[in-house]
Formats: C-alpha cells, structure tokens, sequence
C-alpha cells in the first residue's frame, strides 16, 4: 500500500515563553523544554523518530527552537504564543497540507499519526483537530488529570495533533492567535466566540459536530474533529507527574 504521508509537510511548535521558567527545564537542567530528557533521551528525538518512522515529508520545519540541532529540520520564524509561532510559519513558505504538532509529545506514533492524518484526508476538510474521547483515556489512566472539552456527546481531550489542508485552514490559526490574547478576558472572548454557543457549552447542550459546524460557517471554511481512540495521544509533558507517566509508559513499550 503506498504511503499517502509522505505528501505531507510537518510543522513542530518548540518554542516557550520567554523570560519564564519551565519547572521542568530546571528540573533537567536545560534552556528548552525541547530538550526535556525522556528516559535519557531529549523530547523532541521521540517526535522526530515518529514523523521519520511514518515516512512524512522531511526536513520538518521546527518553530521557536534552533533547527540546527537536527539534520531532519528546517528552520521557520516564531511569533508570541503558539498560535502566532503557527501562522508565521505556516506563512513562511511551508507547503500544504501541513501536520502541526508539538515537540513535547513524545508518545506519538506511527499509527496515530496514520489515524489522524488519513481521517483529515477523508473528511475533506480544511482543517482538522485530532481528538481523544474520554471514554478511552480515562479507563486506560485512571490516575491522570487531563483537560477535556466536555461536550454533550463524548467529552474530549486535545492530542497536539492539527492539519491545515491548505491556505483557508489558515483562518482557524488567525482566529485563535486573536482569542489566545483573551485567555485572561472571558467575557470578551465568550462575545468574540458567540454568547449562545458558550452558554449552550456550559450547560452541557453542544455536541462535537455542533462546535465545528459553528467554526465552520463563522470562518467560511469545513473544519472538523478527527476522533483517534488511543488514549497516549492525548498525553503530552507539561508537569512532573506527566513526565513520570510517560516514562512509564515508554519504559512499559520497550519491555
């Protein structure tokens, strides 16, 4: 069967804020949470390794981090905030379609990335958010606090897995760089979202499909969710304690 990932360009988000210190960073005594060590391995090696393994088109365009320190990258421009380091890179010359993802994702794997991006093919979409459901996390990691977009029909959790299939899919990662700004401002970002559709979310009563088919008719484009039912997708190293799960976990995988 030909390998239908090898059309498609890869961009590594790497960066952090700057001037803050990652707990982690310290921990590890390194600069970047890049170079978090997993295992005695540096973070971001686990996603290269992964990108390589699934034939994905190299070098892959890094973000916020010096491509330098690896022959498999490219380097591209960063911005304030993750949504900002996306656009201006995605802006910058990088072909379509483009798999986002992040560096400190180090469970990523061939077969995810087989699930998402063959599921964003089909969709048609212009844009695509890979999703794991909770009803698999949370059997498989009982112990694990994640943060779920909790939706009437099956509550989610984000897998830093994006796919902009071309030029419109861009109009969701402007949309997010203005709303990143208003983190701190709920009632400015519930009025730049819709006041109907948040309190719709916050009294339980919107589905998934309700959420994209709302993002896509606001940006005129097709967005959409791609469910991937492994519950490792959607654990990435932001604390100690999910540090030490996913050495556990890698450990677990190679025994």
């Amino acid at each position: 069967m030909p390998n239908t990932l090898t059309s498609v360009s890869v961009l590594i988000l790497a960066g952090q804020r700057e001037g803050v210190v990652d707990p982690l960073c310290a921990a590890a005594d390194v600069e970047r949470k890049a170079l978090i060590p997993i295992l005695g391995k540096p973070m971001l090696n686990y996603v290269l390794d992964a990108l390589t393994a699934a034939g994905l088109s190299s070098p892959f365009h890094v973000s916020g981090f010096d491509a330098d320190y690896d022959a498999r990258l490219v380097q591209s421009p960063s911005a304030p905030g993750p949504a900002g380091s996306a656009y201006a890179a995605l802006t910058d010359g990088i072909s379509f379609p483009c798999l986002v993802t992040t560096c400190d994702h180090p469970l990523l794997t061939v077969e995810m990335l087989e699930i998402f991006i063959s599921g964003a093919k089909e969709s048609g979409a212009d844009f695509c958010v890979g999703l794991a459901p909770k009803s698999v996390i949370a059997p498989a990691y009982p112990e694990t606090k994640r943060t779920y977009w909790k939706f009437s029909d099956t509550p989610v959790s984000g897998c830093n897995l994006f796919y902009v299939a071309n030029e419109k899919g861009l109009a969701v990662i402007e949309f997010w760089k203005d709303a990143q700004h208003l983190r701190k401002q709920p009632l400015k970002l519930a009025r730049m979202i819709a006041w109907g559709l948040v309190a719709k979310y916050l009294t339980g009563r919107l589905t998934l499909a309700e959420a994209f088919n709302y993002v896509s008719k606001r940006l005129n484009i097709k967005a959409a969710p791609v469910i991937i039912p492994i519950a490792e997708a959607a654990i990435d190293v932001d604390k100690p304690v999910d540090k030490e799960l996913v050495e556990r976990i890698l450990s677990g995988r190679a025994a």
